[in-house]
């Protein structure tokens, strides 16, 4: 039988590892989470359909973006009051992988959301962080964790060589460090040198049937020194697949009032979508 483990240690304890901030309040909201978690059963349900239970929760939920830049050595931000679109969609799958497992509590939340947003599974500091959003999917696809099936449903070549990180250093505190300035540059060459396919935003409308709701959805662009500008999960509305996201715009997640086709196609530098699927489904 599936056990809620209720944390007893108070706050000091439980965020005294010195590779984790959390607030007291997205502490509260994930122990909610977890309870929910524990009092279902989830057994006859797919990965991608928990996706979909679970990040409807976030809805109205604050955007606020760079919540993972803090000062001083790579800490694991574990934030549920306020997501940016990949703290989102790293979040709503961190709940829904434990729901193939037994334990409901903050540690095994905290393992399982390093192992999904560090290369190896491990912080390593700063540089081992997915920053590159087609690097999370190639890292995460070689943990076993997900399936990029865009290739498989039609997908074309996508010509992906990011390198704005490593062009732009004065947007981030931790590149005046030359290590980690050298460490973002290798992994940017690794991506160039990877084959990665695309949906063509002008295709979408005609293989989305072969998109479930759940999917994880990754928006690429037409600017060359980018790979992703914004990622959800793909949910199905009235036979269509929209986006359930956390918005810039609207600065809260949500699900798009727009078909997933309409969204891009109101934006001249998203070009299309790359399409994920975990593993299991």
């Amino acid at each position: 039988m599936k056990l809620f483990l209720t944390l007893t240690f108070c706050w000091i304890t439980f965020c005294a590892s010195s590779q984790t901030v959390c607030t007291l309040e997205s502490h509260e909201k994930l122990e909610s989470y977890l309870a929910r978690l524990s009092e279902q059963d989830y057994s006859d349900k797919t990965s991608n359909g928990i996706n979909i239970e679970i990040g409807q929760w976030f809805l109205e939920t604050p955007y606020v973006e760079k919540t993972l830049e803090l000062p001083g050595a790579e800490k694991l931000v574990i934030n549920l009051q306020g997501v940016d679109c990949t703290t989102f969609v790293e979040t709503v799958i961190t709940l829904t992988r434990l729901t193939k497992g037994e334990e409901f509590n903050f540690e095994a939340f905290e393992r399982e959301l390093a192992y999904i947003r560090y290369r190896d599974g491990i912080n390593a500091g700063y540089p081992s962080r997915l920053h590159y959003f087609s690097d999370w999917i190639f890292e995460n696809q070689h943990k076993g964790i997900l399936r990029d099936i865009t290739q498989d449903i039609g997908g074309s070549p996508y010509p992906n060589t990011p390198s704005f990180m490593s062009e732009n250093p004065r947007f981030y505190a931790q590149l005046a460090d030359p290590s980690n300035l050298a460490q973002i540059k290798t992994t940017e060459s690794a991506i160039k040198e990877r084959s990665y396919f695309y949906i063509p935003k002008a295709e979408i409308a005609t293989l989305e049937k072969s998109i479930k709701s759940g999917d994880i959805i990754a928006i690429t662009t037409s600017m060359p020194n980018l790979d992703i500008v914004h990622t959800g999960f793909a949910i199905e509305k009235n036979g269509r697949i929209h986006l359930l996201h956390a918005s810039s715009k609207n600065m809260k997640v949500e699900i798009s009032e727009k078909t997933l086709s309409d969204y891009l196609a109101g934006n001249k530098s998203q070009s299309g979508i790359i399409v994920s699927r975990l593993a299991k489904d």
